[in-house]
């Protein structure tokens, strides 16, 4: 605006002026539009150095230690035997140890349920199993000792279906088998397992439909069933669930549950769950508080004892709620008792 009330002052004619008028006018107009797509180009520098900073910071950071130099049988482990010997871990060297002496043994097939007090040291017991921090003490799968075994093999080892499920941008294909190591026969089985074949075969490219960052497209439910499709697939002897059903629905608890006692019937199975009733039909529970193992045996057993920490976990859920968990740990008990 105000180059044209600039124009309008010019004393001369505007019949001779008036190209040169219009030519400064557009170019104006231009040179302005240039300076907004150099700022919006500018901008957009700024934040994409966002990801550069962000992998300098990734790649400048310690590797981990990996002293494990032993590569135990390629069927290792072929039982599914799990004990802690006196393992204490944590975090830091600076840091107080989150657990204490951590001793019992987890014997093949069993299916154990973790619970205690937020705090007690439950997800820190998985993490000691995968080594993701430094311990104290040994975990042994198989009478091998688990700070012998490289990390990639030990990791490898063990099946672990997280709270958060974890999926990436790519196909189903992709996130069942990222390495390319089972035909597509495998593939259909394993979603047969956790009932989602129809709904993948429904889609326009099947297998090869895309999936979104972190399962955008899929339900909650259905991304921590892909997690269980990807665990059958892999068939290790150990199976980790880190609280995998307390974001889903009770049909999908129940389906991930039966599904479980189904395919991993000749495993060993361990549960972190806040869902009593997720753990309740186990063959042992697990009780940790303060960082240590204070009960470890039946839940029907653990619940004859009104002073144990179980019975007042179970009692905190209500009269009616801790009757029906009693009651499914009783017969879990008469019919192990039949079968043995």
């Amino acid at each position: 605006m105000e180059i044209v009330l600039s124009f309008c002052f010019i004393q001369h004619s505007l019949e001779s002026f008036g190209g040169n008028i219009g030519l400064a006018l557009t170019q104006a107009m231009g040179i302005t539009g240039m300076f907004q797509w150099g700022m919006r180009q500018w901008s957009e520098l700024e934040n994409q150095m966002t990801s550069v900073e962000r992998v300098q910071e990734y790649a400048a950071l310690k590797q981990e230690a990996d002293e494990g130099k032993y590569q135990p049988p390629e069927n290792w482990p072929d039982k599914g035997k799990i004990e802690f010997d006196k393992m204490s871990l944590q975090y830091t060297p600076e840091e107080p140890f989150v657990l204490k002496k951590v001793t019992f043994v987890i014997q093949p097939k069993e299916k154990v349920g973790i619970v205690g007090r937020t705090g007690a040291g439950k997800s820190s017991l998985i993490q000691a199993l995968f080594r993701l921090a430094h311990i104290e003490g040994s975990i042994l799968i198989d009478n091998v000792n688990t700070k012998t075994v490289p990390l990639k093999r030990l990791r490898s080892s063990i099946s672990i279906i997280p709270q958060e499920p974890v999926l990436f941008s790519g196909t189903f294909r992709r996130n069942l088998d990222p390495f390319d190591e089972y035909k597509d026969e495998a593939l259909w089985n394993a979603l047969e397992e956790v009932e989602l074949k129809s709904m993948v075969a429904e889609l326009p490219s099947g297998l090869n439909h895309p999936v979104t960052e972190g399962g955008g497209n899929l339900s909650v439910g259905q991304r921590q069933l892909v997690c269980l499709a990807r665990a059958i697939l892999r068939n290790n002897k150990i199976l980790v669930m880190d609280e995998a059903t307390s974001n889903v629905d009770p049909q999908t608890d129940a389906l991930i549950q039966k599904t479980i006692r189904k395919t991993f019937h000749d495993c060993t199975v361990l549960t972190i769950a806040h869902r009593l009733h997720t753990v309740m039909d186990s063959d042992k529970i697990l009780v940790m508080d303060a960082g240590r193992s204070v009960e470890f045996d039946h839940p029907h057993l653990l619940l004859q004892d009104e002073e144990s920490i179980f019975y007042s976990l179970v009692r905190q859920t209500g009269k009616t709620t801790a009757e029906a968990l009693q009651k499914i740990a009783e017969e879990n008990y008469k019919n192990r008792q039949d079968a043995d």
